[in-house]
């Protein structure tokens, strides 16, 4: 097959992959499912497309259709050729604000055509939980919505025509016909023509109209996934009199790219709400009073109703990120149930939400009633869209799992059928997490299950047959939004009866009598407890060796608390950090899920004593800039870049050490060394030859300028002046990280003055690097070590009101993070009691304003304004947002804190040859552009090294620590200036 795929490859214009670890990347989705594709294909235009279905065609394989690969029911796992459309089928093609219509491929990301809409006062409504990465593409193959379908409804109804290539390859355009349309159609002498001529005798004949009323899930179900549409074709003209006029894009919307390749959908647009909102978040002791006051709450006609249950909730505490947007539970409520109220003014919403919280009063239903409104109701909704991922956050095998989590049932059946659906749940010892769509009978429902063994597989399919049984007794969808895919395709002839069966498997034949289209989807399907994820891992590594500890589980089990929700995938459109390397290159291989992929494929599979001692592992984590954004934005919580310096330790004691990474491993060393020759060495790397010379002897990037080392160290300025008196009860330790010590001394000076002029006393004592430069390079084994005695020298002296105080945030917070994994047991609580007492220097600062310790009239009234650009790991433990406080301190001094994700540095990343251009280009996402627009009196404000140097190289703009900025603000006079 190798020299087909070449000879296919080189007609494509665009890109066909069959290496291992493409196949590996691509051989999961959000599911539990996994099966090595044969190749992965990313087409450039139709033309691409069609050349992809002859090949299949005429070697007998299958083209498994995918965008973000979120799917929660295997849909794009399969062992064809993965086409996936997100990099090239990503054109807005046609807006068309007067008629309220708008043109796309299908790999547009939801949340980005919404933006570019916004500006018309148009959006396209339906929406998921994964809409900041969710393509149009994805959402009709799963006819998706989310949990504004109360209003909005789901994909289907906003379809209005779908460009597509059928199984021959030819293309075609289904969109709404009138009967004399359809009866053209029917007369066509193609595949096209065949299609609606088989579906005309379908829908016509009595006996097969009768089953699918009778079977298919009744209408009060409004969320309804299960098999084919043909109920709802059924409903329309000329089967069903003055209904909506025949379109098959009620059949292709849901299902699962099993029919046709869609080329381009245009979607209905409907007008920017304009009346405000507010959320009622109203708590109960247990879900079943969640459900019963959730039936109140739809009598006032709210927008939405989303429930979360104790366990959700418990989860987002361990999140750096949903703590954060915990703002308004009190307690430990059993559930929580949002729901969104409108009025033509903010004063008529709440009182719609006075008379809900009354009824609900009166009915003995909720103890506490918050209402959230403005801005924060975006965190409200963060916080509940995170809950998918979230489920994956827990340590160990077991894992809430996505068998039964799909189940819709009428909105009054409800409360009934959780209850029935929780004590057949407790007959098998399980319970479930209850999560998501209550206003219209969705709950996502998973039970824990350790798949890795026989007793969990057995109970994933005891379970997922139960319920479906008791899904049918409610006649309602065994899919409610997240489709059948190879999961639930087992159970539709249960759900719909095998007469209907019948029907899908014929229509399945007519539109795609090869079997090219996502086969063993929906129809045919194999058994739902075949192809897992650990089926393969026999016998299944318990333990993997690894540096770091990873408290509660092991390294590979980090590694799988990554469900593939896909978070990482979001654009710098979307904001926050995570994944900087996605964003700018647009690749699946350079995602944080990707990254866990392959890690858990190798770790798992591998037959070598070092099991990381593979080039597809190194070749996953190259990308990777160790910006700890995922630490907080994956609501599983994976830390790649703890993951990823496990490997590089790992990869060293297989390979060997490369120079460069001995050499920026072990910089502070070496820079040490030099300091009494600074002016030779400045003159050296500045110099346009010599210093070209020496990047390119060790890789450097040559358009970089590298650090210059100062005259003298902040250290032993500090020792040379004399003592201040400190007027502060507290006392500060200082601690020299290596930047600051050695290259940024005059910031370091600043900050120290600075204290002292709010009345510190600044200590200091000898001690060692911060490590930082070990840790990004992976000589953890020496880290180790430092971390040990960093511990031991600091947490004698830190008693009450002493803190250590750090100026460059990657170094100071290795105390929080890496110490914390890296210490041996017998000092990991001094190492944790040391962590709470290690604060950035602004965080410090914060913490005493907020302390009432000084105030504004410590500085002077000039006004200046500045825009903030936090350091990825200040943003990873929500520092930011105190940084920026502390600058608004002084009279008239304004804040714009920049969305502009990471600054592509990221420590040595930025300075290597080979990632110089992805730097620039992760600077380019948002950043540059952002400093380009600034005001010409406007400040920058950078707290990171690497930050401010990737600003001054791309812009040629000086950037300032805050401690800069505040110290020079500071009043004269008071003894420190």
């Amino acid at each position: 097959m190798d020299e087909q795929l070449r000879e296919l490859a080189a007609e494509m214009a665009g890109e066909l992959h069959w290496d291992a670890k493409m196949r590996i990347l691509y051989a999961t989705d959000a599911s539990a499912y996994r099966a090595l594709p044969l190749a992965v294909a990313f087409p450039r235009d139709v033309h691409d497309l069609q050349l992809l279905i002859a090949f299949a065609r005429q070697q007998c394989t299958s083209l498994i259709p995918r965008t973000a690969g979120t799917s929660l029911a295997g849909q794009v796992v399969g062992n064809g050729i993965v086409v996936d459309v997100s990099r090239y089928f990503t054109e807005i093609q046609e807006i068309n604000s007067v008629e309220k219509w708008v043109r796309v491929q299908p790999g547009v990301v939801r949340d980005e055509l919404n933006l570019l809409l916004r500006p018309y006062g148009l959006f396209f409504g339906p929406e998921t939980s994964t809409a900041n990465r969710a393509m149009i593409g994805g959402m009709v193959g799963n006819n998706s919505c989310g949990s504004n379908s109360l209003i909005y409804q789901s994909t289907r109804e906003y379809t209005l025509e779908i460009e597509a290539l059928l199984s021959d390859g030819s293309a075609v355009s289904f969109k709404a016909l009138s009967f004399a349309d359809l009866c053209a159609k029917c007369t066509l002498p193609s595949l096209e023509g065949n299609l609606y001529r088989h579906m005309r005798s379908l829908l016509s004949d009595y006996g097969n109209q009768e089953e699918i009323r009778k079977q298919f899930p009744k209408k009060e179900v409004t969320r309804r996934n299960t098999g084919y549409a043909i109920d709802l074709l059924l409903d329309s003209d000329p089967f069903t009199a003055g209904a909506d006029p025949f379109n098959f894009c009620k059949l292709i919307c849901g299902s699962e790219g099993t029919l046709a390749f869609i080329t381009s959908v245009t979607l209905r647009l409907v007008d920017l709400p304009t009346e405000p909102s507010v959320l009622l978040c109203a708590h109960f002791s247990q879900v079943e009073d969640a459900l019963s006051a959730n039936l109140i709450a739809l009598r006032y006609k709210p927008l939405v109703s989303e429930l979360m249950d104790r366990y959700i909730l418990d989860c987002t505490k361990n999140n750096i990120e949903q703590r954060e947007n915990r703002f308004f539970v009190q307690g430990d409520p059993g559930a929580i149930l949002v729901v969104e109220y409108a009025g033509r003014t903010v004063e008529e919403a709440y009182a719609t939400i006075a008379d809900v919280e009354q009824a609900m009063r009166q009915a003995g239903l909720g103890y506490h009633f918050p209402v959230v409104s403005g801005s924060d109701k975006k965190r409200v909704w963060n916080l509940r869209k995170a809950g998918l991922g979230l489920l994956s956050n827990t340590p160990g095998d077991e894992k809430p799992v996505a068998v039964i989590e799909d189940t819709a049932v009428a909105v009054e059946d409800l409360p009934a059928y959780i209850a029935e659906f929780n004590r057949l749940l407790a007959s098998y010892g399980l319970y479930a997490v209850h999560y998501a769509h209550a206003a219209t009978g969705e709950l996502h429902l998973r039970p824990i299950l350790n798949l890795k063994t026989e007793e969990g597989r057995s109970q994933f399919r005891r379970v997922a047959t139960a319920i479906a049984k008791l899904v049918k007794k409610y006649k309602g969808s065994l899919s409610g939004e997240h489709g059948d895919g190879r999961l639930r395709g087992e159970f539709i002839p249960l759900m719909i009866g095998q007469h209907n069966y019948r029907l899908l498997q014929a229509i399945k034949k007519q539109w795609d009598p090869h079997g090219i289209f996502n086969p063993g989807k929906i129809v045919d399907t194999a058994a739902m407890d075949s192809a897992l994820r650990y089926d393969e891992v026999k016998p299944f590594r318990q333990a993997i060796p690894s540096v770091f500890r990873y408290e509660g589980q092991h390294i590979l089990q980090h590694a799988e608390q990554c469900n593939g929700s896909g978070d990482c995938r979001k654009t710098e459109l979307s904001g926050g950090t995570m994944c900087p390397s996605y964003m700018a290159t647009r690749r699946e291989e350079d995602t944080t899920r990707a990254r866990a992929n392959i890690l858990r494929e190798m770790l798992s599979t591998s037959t070598k004593a070092n099991p990381f001692d593979h080039e597809e592992i190194k070749e996953v984590m190259d990308l990777c800039l160790s910006c700890k954004g995922c630490k907080s934005e994956c609501p599983s919580n994976v830390d790649m870049a703890k993951l990823k310096a496990d490997f590089q330790q790992a990869y060293y004691d297989a390979n060997g050490v490369p120079l460069r990474s001995w050499l920026i491993g072990h910089v502070d060393r070496i820079m040490r060394f030099l300091v009494p020759i600074s002016p030779l060495y400045n003159w050296a790397v500045s110099h346009p030859v010599v210093g070209r010379w020496a990047k390119q002897l060790l890789g450097f990037a040559t358009a970089r300028n590298l650090p210059l080392l100062a005259g003298q160290s902040l250290a032993n300025w500090f020792k040379s002046r004399p003592r201040k008196q400190a007027l502060q009860r507290k006392k500060i330790y200082f601690f020299f990280d290596e930047f600051t010590n050695l290259h940024d001394v005059e910031i370091g000076k600043k900050a120290i003055l600075l204290l002292e002029g709010l009345g510190y006393g600044v200590e200091a004592i000898k001690h060692p690097a911060s490590g930082r430069a070990l840790l990004s390079k992976g000589f953890l084994r020496e880290a180790k070590r430092l971390a040990n005695r960093q511990v031991a020298l600091f947490s004698s002296l830190l008693q009450k009101d002493h803190y250590l105080v750090g100026v460059e945030p990657s170094a100071i917070l290795s105390f929080r993070d890496e110490y914390i994994d890296l210490v041996e047991e017998d000092r990991l609580g001094d190492a944790k009691a040391l962590a709470r007492r290690a604060l950035t220097v602004e965080e410090f600062l914060y913490q005493e304003l907020v302390d009432g310790a000084f105030a504004a009239d410590r500085f002077h009234e000039e006004p200046k304004h500045m825009l903030l650009h936090a350091h990825c790991q200040q943003k990873a433990w929500g520092l930011q947002d105190k940084v920026a406080q502390l600058l608004r301190v002084p009279k008239n001094y304004t804040v714009d804190v920049l969305p502009s994700g990471c600054c592509g540095m990221a420590g040595s990343f930025g300075y290597e040859q080979e990632h110089y251009v992805l730097s620039q280009q992760i600077g380019e996402l948002l950043l540059f552009p952002k400093l380009r627009e600034k005001p010409a009196n406007a400040v920058v404000a950078a707290p990171g090294t690497s930050c401010r140097q990737q600003i001054k190289e791309g812009l040629a703009v000086q950037a300032l620590h805050p401690v800069e900025i505040l110290f020079a603000a500071l009043k004269p006079g008071d003894g420190s200036r």
